[in-house]
């Protein structure tokens, strides 16, 4: 018998001063059987930074050819596609293909600088990608914030971005390595 995801549900009170976007979302997560709290809060974490009318989840691990999130105009064209982890360099030229700006938000330490000493040549000429980093610590940290239940207040400004479920607080800030997506 196949595993099942296990369900989260998030309330997210979002104040992105980058940006200008102030809003609340009430967000269900579906954790893959193989997937991480860390991989699952990066997950979170990228809807945070890209919020907007319009972006949900993608079936991630379980399809190959979806996001792990995106968003889609009127028409069902991929305004913006955004991926997790280290994927395969020929699959991010796919979805820069496909969608009008895509990001993808490595993590992971020494093996992520690893996979973008292996890519960084080809990945900096797509001129529609974005390619950020998160510190080992801080996507660890992000992890201990994963429960069944969470009730978050996020705040972006000048590219950090402050989380606290009322008890335990903590400050990300992605690196932007390549792009212009």
């Amino acid at each position: 018998m196949a595993l099942k995801a296990t369900i989260f549900k998030a309330d997210l009170q979002i104040a992105d001063m980058d940006r200008n976007h102030y809003a609340d979302y009430s967000l269900t997560l579906a954790r893959h059987p193989s997937e991480t709290d860390e991989r699952m809060m990066i997950r979170l974490l990228a809807f945070v930074l890209f919020a907007e009318e319009g972006l949900g989840f993608g079936k991630g691990l379980c399809v190959d050819d979806e996001p792990d999130l995106w968003r889609k105009d009127l028409t069902g064209h991929i305004e913006l596609w955004i991926d997790v982890g280290l994927p395969d360099e020929k699959w991010i030229r796919k979805a820069c293909g496909r969608a009008g700006r895509v990001a993808v938000i490595c993590y992971g330490g020494r093996p992520a600088e690893v996979w973008w000493s292996q890519n960084r040549d080809k990945l900096e000429k797509l001129g529609n990608l974005r390619v950020y980093f998160l510190a080992a610590e801080a996507s660890q940290a992000l992890a201990t914030l994963a429960s069944r239940t969470m009730r978050l207040q996020c705040s972006v400004q000048e590219g950090q971005v402050f989380i606290t479920d009322g008890e335990r607080s903590l400050t990300v800030e992605p690196e932007a390595r390549s792009g212009r997506g």
